[in-house]
């Protein structure tokens, strides 16, 4: 499916709630019991066994810089992997739908270090540069609009869908990955898609099949009020972390994302994001792009994605960085993490 990239009109963005927010207007889930952020949280005295694990204390604030949208342009390519290269990210996940994806595929042949996960895709936000499946044409899917193209909101994908095929669809997904050459070290999801109630058990269990950690935050609300899901119920999410806990699989405790802010804000707000960061392991869903095509994409926000490169290239802010005393991690490690407790399951069942 030809994806054209073109510049959209200045106002059409305001259609979709930002993708990239702040982590503000917490919204209420009927019958949805979370768990309040700061009580249950890993400290001195808890044994926090993915900290653990890894060789952490269990009170060590520990972060996971993540590069969201790699693939989706090549600018967001190019930013992955200088930002890879200088440590500034510790890993990111490609968008296998998307228009540059075989650069990305190459890419990571060349650098079998780069940490790269699957963004399991079912969205397609932009208003002039989209994309659609790669496992189907058919519209009794669910899948996709009159146009070809992934559902614009998750709200429209949520009426649309049909389940069975959403998961023919990451499964196509993870499976181009693989066959391209890509060591897959983990699964998250674009938009949040896969959290929804009649996708979330799917999305597991593509996890225990591929033996990968998956992106579930156990402080859900930090995760779900950043992007699209009011009016979208979350009933069962806290028996389903549950049971993944039980099985050893390693969750992140917290969550956080690319601010989009004013260009005049961008430092101060980065360095409170960072010198914030609670205990616990926190993922920090990043965006960054290089200048170029991301302003015909999105001209009214690329600056969120620009600035963020230009931040985490800079040597002062770097360096801000690594006085904070966070310890970083990619998913690789949660990964290897992973695998070596089910191998050890699996010996102590022999």
């Amino acid at each position: 499916m030809a994806v054209g990239a073109k510049n959209a009109p200045s106002g059409a963005l305001a259609e979709i709630p930002s993708a990239i927010g702040h982590l503000s207007s917490v919204p209420r889930f009927a019958g949805l019991v979370i768990p309040v952020m700061g009580r249950d949280m890993p400290n001195q005295d808890t044994v926090h066994p993915v900290l653990t694990g890894l060789g952490f204390r269990s009170g060590s604030r520990v972060a996971i810089f993540h590069a969201d949208d790699v693939g989706m342009c090549h600018g967001a390519n190019a930013a992955f992997q200088e930002l890879s290269r200088l440590g500034s990210i510790s890993c990111g996940a490609v968008m296998v739908p998307c228009p540059w994806f075989a650069e990305v595929a190459e890419m990571a042949a060349a650098e079998r270090s780069l940490d790269l996960g699957v963004h399991l895709t079912l969205t397609s936000e932009w208003t002039s540069y989209r994309w659609g499946p790669i496992s189907t044409t058919s519209r009794s899917s669910g899948l996709f609009d009159e146009g070809g193209y992934f559902w614009r909101r998750l709200p429209m994908l949520a009426s649309h869908v049909v389940p069975e095929a959403a998961e023919l669809e990451m499964r196509a997904q993870i499976e181009k990955a693989l066959a391209s050459g890509i060591d897959v070290t983990h699964l998250d999801t674009h938009m949040g898609a896969a959290l929804l109630p009649q996708l979330i058990g799917i999305y597991v269990r593509l996890g225990r099949e591929y033996k990968l950690p998956i992106l579930l935050p156990k402080q859900i609300l930090e995760y779900t009020s950043v992007l699209d899901f009011a009016g979208i119920s979350l009933d069962g999410y806290l028996e389903t972390l549950a049971g993944l806990e039980a099985d050893g699989w390693p969750l992140v405790d917290h969550f956080r994302m690319t601010p989009g802010v004013p260009s005049a804000e961008s430092d101060r707000t980065y360095r409170d994001l960072v010198a914030g960061l609670p205990p616990g392991l926190t993922m920090v869903a990043l965006h960054p792009n290089t200048s170029g095509d991301i302003e015909a994409i999105v001209p009214a926000k690329a600056h969120f994605r620009t600035d963020e490169y230009r931040l985490l290239t800079d040597q002062e802010f770097r360096r801000f960085m690594s006085r904070q005393g966070i310890e970083t991690i990619g998913f690789r490690a949660l990964r290897d993490l992973l695998r070596r407790r089910l191998g050890e399951l699996q010996f102590n069942r022999i």
